[in-house]
């Protein structure tokens, strides 16, 4: 049998993970061009790792392949705003309302926990995003599906190439929180179709702010 052929993983995850940074952090803007040759320099890296990591991006939706022009960091339009918004909600809100019904008291108590953070970070807007992100993740995770979780993931990281201009509205980072505290409200009262309106009110709420 001939040896294979296997591609070094744990650098072209690397990689991508160091640009998706760049991404979330606006280094890179969207529709920005991304300079191949002048990243896998910068990096001290062939462009074969680079390559792989721009597909795994462009597989997640961060960045966009254009023929013959190279790769760009994906520009979210309106219509894919609101497409992102809408499968969050429903998938979001399920998961919202299975936690109310059986989380455990020792799980609910760490959403109100990390709750409890993101108010108390509220004046550093890094650590809110954050905070935020992990509290979403969290509820996620409690209510056990591996698939939603990770649809819910790429989601987010498309929905992350917008955030800097919905929670930083004028009013809407208050908003947020007074949500936060009515979904965390109904989950410890196990209150299930209330954590799912609640949930699904965040998210609609959100759209309008970030649109």
């Amino acid at each position: 049998m001939s040896a294979l052929t296997l591609t070094p993983k744990a650098l072209y995850e690397e990689v991508a993970e160091l640009l998706r940074q760049r991404i979330f952090q606006r280094e890179l803007e969207p529709g920005s061009w991304i300079d191949e040759l002048k990243i896998a320099q910068e990096f001290g890296i062939s462009r074969t790792p680079l390559r792989e990591a721009i597909k795994v991006l462009a597989a997640e939706g961060l960045v966009t392949m254009k023929v013959r022009r190279g790769a760009y960091v994906t520009e979210v339009n309106e219509k894919d705003l609101r497409d992102v918004y809408h499968l969050l909600s429903l998938l979001e809100s399920d998961a919202a309302g299975e936690v109310a019904s059986r989380a455990s008291d020792a799980q609910l108590d760490e959403i109100s926990a990390l709750h409890a953070d993101l108010e108390a970070a509220v004046d550093d807007r890094e650590r809110f995003f954050e905070l935020n992100e992990r509290f979403h993740l969290r509820v996620l995770e409690i209510a056990d599906n591996r698939w939603r979780l990770q649809m819910v993931t790429d989601l987010r990281k498309v929905m992350k190439l917008n955030r800097h201009n919905s929670l930083l509205k004028r009013g809407r980072l208050s908003e947020s929180l007074q949500e936060h505290r009515d979904l965390v409200q109904a989950l410890t009262q196990r209150d299930s179709r209330g954590a799912r309106e609640r949930m699904q009110l965040h998210f609609t709420n959100g759209l309008e702010a970030a649109a």
